[in-house]
């Protein structure tokens, strides 16, 4: 992953619970709707194969990296399926120094100052402030005030109405899931209402 890329458009969608079956048309409608950043959250069945399958539909127009991660076994898993980077749900220690060490962008978890400070010291792209829906633009401000040089993506609860607000507060970068990606709709095979509500979401934040 190339983070100066993904800051071009820091935006990322979040595919958990996804089936097989469904994987090559959602992508395909991910890349239409003008999204360059996906996770594939590990805790999916078959993730790995679903990552490789985003892979290879996407055929590089896609930055593709693994979610949920929480063991280091799990992350090498995902990184020998094609995944370029790791998002993790909290700060944890051994995939954040080996994700340092070898050069793998990664977006801990965190939500307390410290939390996002300990994040953000073992070498962090971007802290991932989740749930931030519960806290809102207005949180993000307040970190920056000390934490001015820690990049903050905003995850949880993010919209056409407060993506906005988010970047004017103080995020980098803003991560969306359930929200876009709708059980109803995937199950219908819908991706035309997924690929719509992608592109209300960055035209709402340009």
């Amino acid at each position: 992953m190339d983070i100066a890329e993904f800051k071009r458009l820091p935006v990322m969608g979040i595919l958990r619970g996804v089936e097989q079956k469904v994987i090559t048309a959602l992508i395909e409608a991910i890349i239409e709707s003008g999204l360059k950043t996906i996770e594939i959250t590990m805790n999916t069945r078959n993730a790995c194969g679903l990552i490789k399958e985003a892979a290879r539909v996407s055929c590089g127009r896609l930055t593709i990296g693994a979610g949920t991660v929480l063991e280091l076994a799990t992350l090498k898993e995902a990184l020998s399926s094609g995944a370029t980077f790791c998002v993790t749900p909290v700060l944890v220690k051994e995939v954040s120094l080996y994700c340092q060490k070898n050069k793998i962008p990664i977006f801990p978890g965190a939500l307390t100052p410290l939390e996002i400070y300990n994040a953000w010291s073992l070498g962090a792209a971007m802290v991932k402030v989740f749930p931030a829906k519960f806290f809102g633009p207005d949180y993000f401000k307040e970190i920056k005030g000390p934490f001015g040089d820690i990049e903050l993506l905003a995850c949880g609860g993010v919209n056409p109405h407060n993506i906005k607000e988010y970047f004017n507060k103080g995020a980098a970068a803003v991560a969306f899931g359930a929200s876009v990606f709708r059980k109803e709709w995937i199950q219908e095979n819908d991706f035309a209402s997924v690929a719509k509500c992608i592109k209300d979401l960055i035209s709402a934040m340009n």
